[in-house]
């Protein structure tokens, strides 16, 4: 037998008699690295979390390691360990709301009404989303020495959008009196608006978002102000 093979029983050997003196078996190991990667993710979603609250609220620049490391109850260094630091941290706030926005929404040009509807729930539901690109449109330029954060990873996001809503114009199912990027930005504009500046909302209808009837009179606006704008020429 090889001197390789003989070190290599050699430490397993070693290993094994290890794990019985501290009356763990090999199963034990296992889970107990099973346990590990599980605390290693789950400490990442609640430092995730955490930022998300953070950063919607006080923006990357009003938010510090130490308020995120307070909330997510983890230790700021596994902070820099896992995201490098605030603005690392930031882009990668925004890169997952935006992966669960397009999970959840994807673009139907046989009814981009109900698309702007189910939009403006989302938003509605999660306006950190609305709030962390508003503070990113804000900041970006002080914070930011390379522009936006993963900009050619974003951009291939919302590319994918517009080539969908390209499509349906190719098909004939949607509106080409306007070009496709700048179609979509104003569907985008229309749903998410609301949630971005609720305040500028409350005072032109006279009721918030917890007002029920205003709520469903919001999206069915929505709904209709889309049908309406995206129909092709000569339909009614």
């Amino acid at each position: 037998m090889s001197s390789g093979a003989c070190v290599l029983i050699s430490n397993v050997t070693v290993g094994v008699e290890r794990s019985r003196v501290a009356g763990e078996s090999p199963t034990d190991q296992l889970e107990m690295g099973d346990t590990m990667a599980w605390d290693t993710e789950a400490t990442k979603a609640k430092i995730l979390d955490a930022a998300v609250t953070e950063f919607a609220a006080h923006g990357p620049d009003g938010t510090t390691v130490d308020r995120i490391s307070r909330r997510a109850g983890v230790n700021k260094e596994r902070i820099y360990n896992y995201y490098g630091g605030k603005q690392k941290l930031f882009a990668r706030v925004l890169w997952v709301e935006l992966e669960r926005v397009a999970a959840d929404l994807p673009v139907d040009v046989d009814d981009l009404g109900k698309f702007a509807g189910r939009t403006y729930d989302y938003h509605r539901n999660h306006p950190q989303l609305s709030r962390l690109l508003r503070w990113e449109g804000l900041a970006v330029d002080m914070l930011f020495a390379d522009g936006v954060p993963d900009e050619e990873g974003r951009t291939a996001h919302y590319r994918a959008k517009v080539e969908a809503l390209a499509a349906g114009q190719r098909a004939g199912k949607v509106t080409d009196a306007v070009d496709a990027d700048h179609l979509m930005f104003l569907v985008l504009s229309l749903a998410g608006w609301w949630a971005t500046v609720p305040q500028v909302a409350r005072m032109m209808t006279g009721a918030d978002e917890t007002d029920r009837d205003e709520d469903a009179r919001r999206r069915a606006s929505v709904v209709e102000a889309v049908r309406r704008m995206v129909l092709p020429t000569g339909r009614n």
